[in-house]
């Protein structure tokens, strides 16, 4: 009789266990609206990108994008640096990113990104976050126009994407949501 008793109390324990579990799970509706949420953060970031690289941007306005790109990074994310003129590929944290792009050595700078598209699915991870990785392609042309230097390149980046449960607090209540937040930025290839 003990061993039925201890085998009901494992059964609803793991029952209750694995219902907890599943309410942490990503319905499919839910993961379509995740899916075009983070797609549409990596488009924001294209183009606050294309704002801070623009030598047209005033420093003020600069900054402020600056300010609201970071918004768009977990914590310590990094962004990477190619060239058709080194091998190695260069990281620096978001904002560092940001400034050396605002700072390049050039009369116009033209950065867009295309064939933005998802490579991996949202993988559930132990800490109860999900992660994937967007794909797109960047490309970069400067002009300096007193030395008549031109360089371009495109290169194909990985972004880290984390989606975690979060909770906020609405007129006294705790509601929950899934946020999205970009991560790491790795140079996969650079070409001509």
């Amino acid at each position: 009789m003990k061993k039925y008793i201890s085998l009901f109390l494992f059964m609803f324990v793991a029952s209750a266990t694995i219902s907890m579990a599943q309410s942490d799970n990503i319905s499919p509706a839910r993961k379509q609206a995740i899916d075009s949420l983070a797609l549409e953060k990596v488009k924001d970031l294209s183009k606050y990108i294309s704002i801070i690289g623009s030598k047209e941007t005033q420093f003020s306005e600069a900054n402020r994008v600056m300010d609201r790109a970071e918004e768009l990074f977990a914590p310590d994310a990094e962004m990477g640096v190619s060239s058709l003129n080194r091998k190695e590929i260069a990281y620096y944290k978001v904002r560092r990113y940001f400034e050396r792009l605002m700072a390049l050595n050039y009369d116009r700078v033209n950065i867009t990104w295309y064939d933005i598209h998802y490579i991996s699915d949202l993988e559930r991870q132990p800490d109860g976050r999900y992660v994937g990785v967007i794909t797109v392609y960047q490309r970069f042309e400067g002009t300096s126009l007193e030395s008549g230097l031109n360089y371009r390149d495109t290169t194909k980046k990985d972004i880290t994407i984390y989606v975690e449960k979060k909770q906020t607090q609405i007129a006294g209540r705790t509601i929950e949501f899934w946020d999205v937040m970009l991560g790491d930025i790795r140079v996969t290839e650079t070409s001509a």
